[in-house]
């Protein structure tokens, strides 16, 4: 597969992100493995999260193909872009296809990465999962590794401003020991144990944060801040989905 787009890509990220001194920390990229499949499976705060997951695989060489929805194929800025790096598009009406062609790229020897909760999570903590990325684990017969990702709401995430040129920030990536689901398993379960896995690493970055202040609205509730707790940002998602049910957003 030629890749054209996704080498300057990074190269790009890496340039911009040395030049506002992002404070990157990554832990356990070691777990990735350099060779074959897997799915890699992150938390989702930001609307950058695709970049710094696939930061963690750059110590194995490798590049992650990427599980977006289709609206971010069809805009004419990052459609091509996400084209040319081989991302794989979710169309919310034909979802088959979108398993189909991850699959495709597991069996191939790709690592294809997945927000397994669909949507940004507006309290910064981790939202009910669906065992889609452990069938694809299962089908494809490769490991599922569970990444945790912090600092990357500061930056641009729902709800709130961009904030792309802001210096200095601490983006704390970490990457957990992979699973390897087997066919019999009770996917519920296994996706339950995933969960709880992603929740614990990323209690664990946000409690050793470099900055832990109070009263801030990309801190989750629990911790002091003021983002909306797990039950409101529910009730803000399911409105969300109404507007968008009704064709009042994309």
């Amino acid at each position: 597969m030629a890749e054209i787009v996704y080498p300057p890509v990074i190269g790009a990220a890496l340039t911009l992100f040395r030049a506002l001194d992002l404070k990157i920390s990554v832990e356990g990229a070691d777990r990735i493995p350099k060779t074959g499949g897997a799915v890699l499976v992150s938390n989702h705060i930001s609307y950058l999260d695709f970049i710094f997951a696939g930061w963690a695989a750059r110590p194995a060489g490798r590049l992650v193909r990427f599980m977006a929805k289709k609206e971010v194929f069809d805009h004419r800025i990052s459609g091509p872009l996400m084209r040319g790096m081989h991302h794989i598009p979710v169309d919310r009406a034909a979802g088959a296809a979108a398993f189909g062609a991850a699959l495709k790229a597991l069996r191939s020897g790709e690592v294809v990465g997945v927000f397994a909760e669909a949507t940004i999570s507006r309290s910064f903590t981790v939202k009910e999962i669906k065992n889609g990325a452990v069938r694809m684990a299962v089908a494809a017969k490769v490991p599922m590794i569970p990444v945790s990702l912090w600092g990357t709401q500061r930056l641009w995430t729902k709800d709130h401003p961009r904030k792309l040129l802001q210096r200095h920030v601490p983006i704390t990536i970490r990457v957990g020991e992979p699973m390897h689901p087997q066919r019999g398993d009770d996917y519920d379960k296994v996706t339950a144990d995933l969960r709880e896995r992603m929740s614990e690493m990323l209690d664990a970055a946000q409690r050793s944060y470099p900055e832990i202040p109070r009263g801030v609205w990309w801190q989750p509730r629990h911790l002091g801040g003021t983002a909306p707790t797990p039950e409101e940002a529910a009730k803000l998602d399911a409105a969300e989905a109404e507007a968008r049910a009704a064709g009042g957003i994309s």
